[in-house]
């Protein structure tokens, strides 16, 4: 089984490194529009690398499955992954990736409600 509480971590680890980066390491090197990406990026990061914490923990006490997990990690790497690589001169066009790590985002979020109804029909 992964160890989706440590794979949050080192997510979070990530995050602020390249939260960082962007806030010292890039001010002067791309523009504002770049730096708002940056900042997107890292914001969804941060997000999503809290969130996998808790669904770490779900998928430990045995209240979700790893698809939650695996949906939003894969979701937030291509969504920030691609916003990143823009900011460093990728091709524009290379954005359209984005929308799809957004849309594994939401289908992680979806996925954890969708356990957590099927948990609670099983309690009750």
């Amino acid at each position: 089984m992964v160890n989706w509480i440590a794979i949050a971590a080192i997510n979070m680890a990530v995050a602020v490194a390249l939260g960082a980066f962007g806030a010292h390491g890039l001010k002067s090197m791309v523009n504002t529009q770049h730096l708002e990406w940056w900042h997107t990026a890292t914001l969804y990061w941060f997000v999503h690398a809290l969130g996998l914490l808790l669904v770490g923990i779900l998928i430990r006490l045995n209240y979700t499955t790893q698809t939650s997990a695996w949906l939003l990690q894969v979701g937030v790497i291509i969504f920030a992954g691609s916003l990143y690589a823009m900011t460093l001169g990728a091709p524009r066009w290379f954005g359209a990736i984005t929308p799809i790590g957004g849309v594994l985002m939401i289908v992680g979020w979806l996925w954890l409600a969708v356990s957590a109804f099927r948990l609670s029909k099983v309690v009750v």
